[in-house]
């Protein structure tokens, strides 16, 4: 079953909010007690969420594709990035997440970037 690490610039609300009408869900922020701690490098993060089988949700639009491009050059694999809307309401994004959580293969995103909404 797919999991969810919000990066460490996603508000909480949107963890609280999916815990709360999903609580089936395993959603995890940067600073987490199991997590990677606030202030990892986007590298390092998409190694932890290999590792780890995380599916990262973050709003970083800018430098991430580029670690993602070098990560899978190295050899690597990953389980999969949402980038988040800022358009969307926090309530439409839990919506979101929740209907990929629950209809998704755990490998469709192996390896990619998707922008949120899918529609």
């Amino acid at each position: 079953m797919r999991k969810y690490l919000l990066d460490e610039n996603v508000g909480d609300g949107l963890r609280k909010g999916l815990r709360a009408r999903y609580p089936d869900i395993v959603v995890w922020r940067i600073d987490d007690p199991t997590a990677p701690p606030i202030g990892t490098l986007d590298p390092d993060l998409l190694l932890w969420c290999e590792a780890n089988d995380f599916t990262l949700v973050t709003n970083n639009r800018g430098s991430m594709p580029d670690h993602l491009r070098d990560h899978l050059a190295a050899g690597h694999h990953f389980p999969g990035m949402f980038t988040l809307n800022p358009k969307m309401s926090v309530s439409e994004t839990i919506e979101e997440l929740a209907l990929i959580w629950g209809a998704s293969n755990p490998d469709e995103y192996t390896d990619q970037i998707v922008y949120l909404p899918l529609r």
